[in-house]
């Protein structure tokens, strides 16, 4: 009888102390319990074309750039949390290009890579990254070019692929609250996985 008392109080005890550490590590006790970085960062997907590829939230979908017209700049694809229209219009000889968004949702995003002309003889100032292997320089700024569509952040990324003078690859990101911090860090890891085709 004592044996089996015993063994139900030693059962009870080592239920509760599974339960206690169960439940102190799903709420937040301990040193440990922080969300580690990424864990609430968004699914990814891979874009890839004949320029470019980088991994982006799936949220953002992907809208390569068509147009039989000639343009000073190359759009290589836009990514939106919205849907996009053309960015370009011609009346007679003239072709003027904007953004393809009118505005932002709250919460939107629009980044655009273009491939931009005429040959540059060196990067403009910004904080020096590197995309893809390749020297780069970043400008972020509240509003920004983006202001114009409702962002609350422009984020600008000029990226040297080739030896100068030469055609330079662009990134603009127009970012709109809330989640701005998320937002930022997407885009960071979208260039930190960002290669150069050849």
């Amino acid at each position: 009888m004592e044996a089996r008392l015993f063994s139900r109080r030693l059962l009870t005890c080592a239920t509760a102390l599974v339960a206690v550490v169960a439940l102190t590590s799903s709420c937040g006790g301990g040193n440990d319990a922080q969300a580690t970085p990424g864990s609430h960062d968004p699914r990814l997907v891979q874009y890839s074309s004949s320029a470019l590829s980088f991994m982006h939230p799936a949220a953002w979908k992907a809208y390569p750039f068509r147009w039989a017209g000639e343009l000073h700049f190359q759009p290589l694809v836009y990514l939106s949390t919205q849907p996009l229209h053309d960015p370009c219009s011609t009346y007679g000889n003239t072709t003027s290009c904007g953004f393809p968004v009118a505005q932002l949702q709250s919460g939107g995003v629009l980044l655009t890579w273009n491939a931009s002309g005429p040959p540059a003889t060196g990067l403009a100032s910004g904080s020096r990254i590197r995309v893809g292997g390749h020297p780069a320089r970043r400008v972020d700024s509240a509003g920004g070019i983006c202001r114009q569509i409702g962002a609350d952040k422009t984020i600008n990324v000029l990226v040297q692929t080739q030896p100068l003078p030469s055609t330079l690859t662009e990134l603009t990101a127009c970012l709109r609250g809330p989640g701005l911090a998320q937002e930022e860090r997407s885009v960071e890891a979208l260039l930190a996985s960002t290669k150069f085709s050849p």
